[in-house]
């Protein structure tokens, strides 16, 4: 039988970097990179949710309302975004993909290659990994973890993300093509300089 398993879109970040802009509302594939992940997730056929900074936000304009999860507090960092969407998982889920909504080359192949890994709710995390510039395998975005793990992702603060959960754990890596798993763009020259990279191949 299929694991129930649900892909966290993280999206209540502030953008802080994009000098006034909102990087999940640049433009790929012809629609806003939120939109597009979003669809990328969808396809996948697995539960989705998205957090946003609050259900009047722009970006929860461009999600199904049964999907967005607010963080009122989401000011404090991505442990706020995470502590709300592991609150908002529906009930017996065995597992959650956790990943930044800012990876415009994550697919729908590469969210079911790491799906395929899982072994269940007591299982080991799964981490996506890629290659950095100088073809080094490096950890990378997303990560699945088991429902045993639930409790420690509700208690994580401030802006480190799921560092402090994985903490002690036996995490299995899962490459991913490219650097499918590390490109996240924060900020206008990054955008640039990935749409040039793009415009070149």
């Amino acid at each position: 039988m299929p694991h129930a398993l649900t892909i966290l879109l993280l999206a209540a970040g502030a953008s802080s970097r994009m000098r006034g802009g909102d990087k999940l509302l640049e433009t790929v594939a012809g629609q806003p990179l939120l939109s597009h992940l979003l669809q990328q997730a969808q396809a996948t056929c697995f539960d989705v949710r998205v957090t946003v900074p609050a259900l009047t936000h722009p970006r929860a304009a461009l999600i199904g309302p049964a999907q967005c999860i607010p963080v009122p507090d989401a000011a404090e960092g991505m442990g706020a975004s995470i502590r709300a969407g592991i609150r908002a998982l529906p009930a017996m889920i065995d597992g959650v993909m956790i990943l930044p909504a800012d990876m415009p080359e994550l697919t729908t192949a590469d969210l079911r290659q790491l799906a395929r890994h899982f072994t269940g709710p007591d299982g080991p995390i799964l981490r996506a990994t890629g290659q950095d510039n100088s073809g080094a395998p490096r950890p990378g975005h997303p990560v699945l973890f088991p429902r045993r793990c639930f409790y420690a992702l509700q208690t994580l603060k401030g802006d480190e993300g799921a560092r402090r959960a994985l903490l002690g754990e036996t995490v299995t890596e899962i490459t991913l093509p490219g650097q499918h798993a590390l490109i996240d763009l924060d900020t206008p020259a990054a955008w640039s300089a990935w749409r040039a990279g793009r415009a070149q191949t």
